[in-house]
Formats: C-alpha cells, structure tokens, sequence
C-alpha cells in the first residue's frame, strides 16, 4: 500500500489549551487506521483540521505528495476526503436518494433530474455492497440505515478518504457487524478509512494500523499484528487498568417492583405490552433488545418522563404510579437518561447548574428555597475531578463539552446522590475506556451499597459483564431472562430477534 496522506507537526492551540501537540500521522491507500484515545485527547480535532473545520496553528498537511491547505469541508470534498460525523446530518422528509445527492444533484435542463438521481444512488449501492432502500423516506429508516445514507454521501462525492468519527457509537450489535463488514469492502476497493474510536475490540478486528493519542500528543503507532487490545488500553490512559471491584452476594429484597405495564404507540399499537419485572437491593438487572422494542418507553415510564397507559410501579412500600419526576426523584430514583442533550442537560446553562438539575429542592443543596451554593460548588468540583471531566471551569456552558465529557457530568451527578435506586440507559454511550472504567466500578460500588439498578445498553458485553440477571424484551414485552453464569452474546442475540433459548442450545422462531 502506497502512502497516500501524511499529516506532520500538527499543532492547534485555543488560547493557551494545546489541543493537539505536534501529531503526525500517516494513511496508505486502501488501508483502515484506527485514530484512538480517551475523550479530549485530541482525537476530533486532528480530523477537523483535515477535513477544512478548523485551521492548524502549525504543521503541514501533505495529500499525493502535495501539500494542502484547506479552508472548508467544501475544499477537503474537492480533494477526495469525506467525513461522517457522529450526530447524522440527514433531513427526514427526503428519501434515501435525495439526501445523498444532495448539492450534487443531477440535472435535467434547468430541473431536477430525480430518476437520475435514483439510478445514480442505486449504482452506487450496489458497487460498494451497501444495503439500502433508496426510495425510503429517512424519517423511515433505522440509525443504522441513515449512517449507510452518510456513508454513501460521501461516495457519491468523490471521496477516497473517508473518516468515521465514532461510528459505532449508536448502532446495535447486528449494524455494527454490517459496517465493519462494509468498511472491511470499502479497504478492499482501494478506499482508505480513518476510524475514530475508543472501542478497542472493534479496532482489532477491522484495522490494519493504530494510532493512539493522550492528552493532545501521539502516545503510540503499531499495526494490528503487534499489538492488543489491553496494550491499547495502557496507551490511551497512561496506565494499567485496575480490577473492577469485587461483587458483594445480593441478599436484597425486591425494591422496584413493575406490574402489568401497557403503553400506547403510534396506530394504537401497544409499545409496552404487560411488562412485569422486579430489581431487588443490591441488584443490577440488565435489559437487552434491539433498539425500538420497548426498551426507552420502559424507562421513561418508570422514570415519570411518560404516563403509562395502565399497570403499576412500586418502589419499595410506595406507589409511585401516576406521580411526577420531581416525586419520583424525592422517593430515590435516579435516572441516566438514554439521550443526554434531549434529557439530560441544558447545553445554554453552565456546568454547574446542569449538575444541580433535579436536585437544587434537596435539603443538602438547599435550605428555604435558597440554594446552598457554596456547598453544592465544592461536589461538583469533586465530580468533575474525579471523573476526569475536561472543562475550563464548572462555569463553562454545558453545550461547549464534548459528548463524553457531558455524558460523564450526568453519570457523576445522577451517582453522586445516595439514591436507593437507578435507571442506567446506555450509561458509558461516546465515553472513552478510562472513564468507561470509572463508570462500570462506580455502578459495581453503588450495588455492593445496596442499590438496585436497572440498566439498558446496545453493548452486549457490558450487559453481560454489569449484570446479576438480565432480561430481553422484544416488541414490547419480555421474552426472556437469563443470569448471568447462563448469559452469552449468541443466546441474547437470538432472544432479541425473537428466537427462543433452551438451555446451552438456541433455536429460531419460524
């Protein structure tokens, strides 16, 4: 493989703050490089200088050889370099077709050459072996199909460079094993692909080189045959990992107890259809499902974010159906919620404020409807440095953190209350591997504590991993349960696409 892209002393400063230190790094023609490191360590920022989003403060850009300046995306499209970033840029009421053209759309005359269009993107399709109705509307297609529709943008333009900034970070386990069979292809016809990532298994299976950063600088470069995934690790953090905290035997009684839940969707259709479950103290139960299977209105309807239609929610000896957030927050639950920006913060307030959210009536925090401050400041330090949370201040605007950044100030306040019980959805979702730890140990310690905890996530192995027992819904309902000695990728798998599991075998529902 030919060196097709070198990138020397790469250097870009916001004031004082260093983000990227000197960074070369190199790309061959039809090779996969993995561009790994824990959040702010310069990772994003590389790409964006290369992808014309930002100007280097010093250094030099080299493409065929050639040095390059770009002023835009617009410049980097023109030289053969596409992007897709981790929040898609699709619009909804357009169809798979439209989006991909469009600004390059063919013309017919004057007008829109639509059957062009459609023919074009189908060609397209069908050369790189990407899968996707292009007559669909985009408000009709999965997450996975709208990354596929970015995915063949990019093509469509021109790009031989492509850079996936998280990919992986909102698909299910079955759209991931299509994309790294799709950037596997794309290597193949001679396409070169940077991946940005912090998931290491992945790295291992699909790229030729790494290279890792810490903390602005490159820390480390090696193909995949000399390295592993714990060697990695060590690179991105500086460290050794440490042991997750041993588990305490659960002797809890059931704390939340969930009775005959049923919720109306869109078309009448049930989205929850009679779901019973319990979590005892000292608990944590896992549920896994494809995305779209009842998983999200289960925790909004137990978190009081949506009314359910009928059933009953208990935590403890108190009935908590029909109550608002704040009480159901005053009983001791706890909520991650699965969308940080929709749920979970307010990006125009500050950090401070946004770690106070929920909790600004608790008489810790405040005392005759006047808050505390000084008090509150001094724990929201203390997340802040104990999650290793990047920000310039706690009066820095939420909205200026990076996702994991902001992901890990919600985590640190919604485990920073001596709740009784907590609802985790996708707790460690864009976070990088040192705080993944933290996050998974901090769960671990709260319950050995004594809390129960109900916990959603799209990654099979933290499930499996977290969880004391583990429970599959699948339309609605929940169609199995496993512990956690029987648990394994394959059998939730199967569960989760409605098959049925017998003990060590699985078998397929017609």
């Amino acid at each position: 493989m030919s060196e097709l892209l070198q990138l020397t002393n790469l250097t870009k400063k916001y004031g004082s703050f260093l983000a990227n230190n000197n960074v070369s790094f190199k790309l061959k023609k039809g090779e996969v490089h993995a561009l790994v490191g824990e959040n702010g360590a310069g990772k994003t920022t590389l790409m964006r200088m290369l992808y014309g989003m930002e100007k280097p403060s010093s250094g030099n850009i080299q493409l065929h050889g050639k040095t390059v300046s770009f002023s835009s995306p617009a410049d980097a499209i023109k030289n053969g370099i596409g992007m897709v970033h981790q929040h898609f840029m699709v619009f909804p009421h357009f169809t798979v077709a439209e989006n991909i053209v469009l600004g390059h759309e063919p013309k017919k005359g004057l007008f829109f050459n639509r059957r062009q269009a459609k023919a074009d993107v189908q060609q397209l399709t069908q050369t790189y072996q990407i899968s996707v109705d292009v007559h669909k509307k985009v408000k009709h297609c999965s997450i996975g199909e709208q990354q596929k529709i970015e995915i063949l943008k990019v093509l469509y333009q021109g790009a031989e460079i492509i850079i996936l900034d998280e990919p992986t970070a909102v698909l299910t386990p079955h759209e991931v094993k299509e994309l790294l069979k799709t950037i596997r292809f794309l290597a193949s016809q001679g396409k070169s692909i940077i991946i940005i990532t912090h998931k290491l298994q992945e790295v291992m299976e699909v790229a030729d080189r790494i290279t890792v950063l810490r903390n602005g600088k490159v820390a480390g470069v090696t193909s995949k045959e000399d390295t592993n995934a714990h060697h990695l690790a060590r690179l991105m953090v500086g460290r050794e990992l440490k042991e997750r905290p041993a588990r305490i035997p659960s002797q809890g009684t059931s704390h939340l107890n969930v009775q005959n839940l049923f919720l109306k969707g869109k078309g009448q259709k049930n989205v929850l259809q009679n779901v019973s479950l319990h979590v005892s103290a000292g608990e944590i139960v896992g549920i896994a499902g494809v995305s779209g299977n009842g998983q999200s209105e289960l925790l909004q309807t137990i978190s009081g974010l949506v009314e359910t239609d009928s059933g009953s929610i208990k935590l403890g000896d108190e009935d908590l159906t029909g109550r608002s957030v704040r009480e159901r927050r005053e009983a001791g639950i706890a909520h991650i919620p699965e969308d940080r920006y929709m749920w979970g913060a307010s990006k125009d307030d500050t950090i401070e404020e946004n770690a106070l959210m929920g909790y600004q009536y608790k008489a810790s925090y405040s005392k005759m409807g006047w808050l505390k401050r000084k008090i509150f400041k001094s724990s929201v330090e203390e997340w802040i440095n104990e999650f290793s949370i990047k920000a310039t201040s706690s009066k820095q605007k939420a909205g200026e953190l990076s996702g994991g950044n902001l992901q890990k100030l919600i985590v640190a306040r919604e485990l920073g209350q001596n709740t009784s019980f907590l609802l985790a959805a996708e707790p460690t979702r864009g976070v990088d591997i040192g705080a993944m730890e933290r996050i998974h140990d901090a769960l671990i310690q709260k319950r050995n504590n004594g809390s129960a905890i109900l916990l959603v996530s799209s990654e099979l192995s933290e499930i499996i991993s977290l969880s004391d027992r583990i429970l599959v819904m699948y339309e609605g309902s929940i169609v199995g349960e496993l512990t956690r000695e029987e648990a394994t990728e394959e059998k939730l798998s199967i569960l989760m696409a409605g098959g049925t599991v017998e003990g060590d075998t699985v078998a397929e529902t017609s």
